[in-house]
């Protein structure tokens, strides 16, 4: 059964806040990994690790270990993760004729030599939440919208119908275009994208997200598009009765924001 789904941010201020606005996206990342401290499984979907053009990317490796950090910064998170091997194997194999995916794994098929990396889009997520063993799902930036909220809305049937007590992990980052300083310089649309997100979630509908513009997204240079609209898949799918610890903040030149839907 999918218990909840958290929006959940992977800069380096969330771990490290340097304002009120980040102090209180912590305060509330905290509590959500309170909450979530009962379920059995998380299914992590996230922009920054498997990277397919046209292939939405399902690890299996068995074994998942922190490589990859941002900007150089330790993250504090335990040595070692386990995949949920046959929660992994069951998604893909009921996706694989009906949705481009790819089972990935790396050096053996399986034991301790089934090694895959994790990166800051998993690792800042994870460091609020107990150690648990976990699915790895990257969302790729070329497959149509529609085929990533119809495969939202298969996940969320799998997962409601697992034995299992699953959290639905959503690892993303909004608009990146915040600081005329920073790597992608400025643009008002990320501004508005951030803000339509932020309504998105307080309404618990992600519908409008179809909507948007190709350039406007361009512009807005956001790295939470795609695998919001898996989540707007599985909400139709899966009917949650509010979310909480909504916060938003942007304290250098991206925007962060953390939410909770409950059933």
């Amino acid at each position: 059964m999918l218990r909840y789904m958290a929006i959940m941010p992977h800069g380096n201020e969330a771990v490290y806040p340097i304002d009120e606005d980040s102090k209180i996206l912590n305060a509330n990342l905290k509590k959500i990994g309170e909450e979530l401290k009962d379920v059995e499984s998380y299914v992590l979907i996230t922009p920054h690790n498997v990277r397919s053009s046209e292939a939405i990317a399902i690890v299996i490796a068995e074994n998942l270990i922190p490589w990859l950090l941002f900007n150089d910064v330790p993250i504090p998170v335990e040595s070692e993760y386990k995949t949920d091997v046959e929660l992994a194997r069951e998604i893909y194999l009921s996706s694989k004729d009906k949705f481009p995916v790819v089972d990935v794994n790396f050096a053996s098929a399986r034991g301790r030599y089934s090694r895959f990396p994790l990166t800051w889009g998993e690792m800042i997520p994870l460091h609020f939440l107990r150690k648990k063993p976990l699915v790895l799902i990257s969302p790729p930036r070329e497959v149509k919208r529609e085929v990533l909220v119809e495969f939202g809305k298969h996940l969320g049937r799998v997962l409601e119908g697992s034995e299992k007590e699953v959290a639905l992990i959503v690892s993303a980052d909004h608009g990146h275009a915040h600081d005329p300083k920073g790597p992608y310089g400025y643009a008002k649309e990320s501004k508005e994208y951030d803000s339509l997100i932020y309504r998105l979630m307080q309404n618990m509908d992600f519908s409008r997200l179809l909507e948007l513009e190709n350039d406007f997204i361009e512009k807005a240079k956001p790295d939470s598009y795609w695998s919001l609209l898996i989540a707007h898949g599985v909400m139709q799918e899966v009917k949650f009765s509010k979310v909480v610890h909504i916060s938003y903040a942007c304290p250098t030149y991206y925007g962060m924001l953390s939410a909770l839907f409950k059933r």
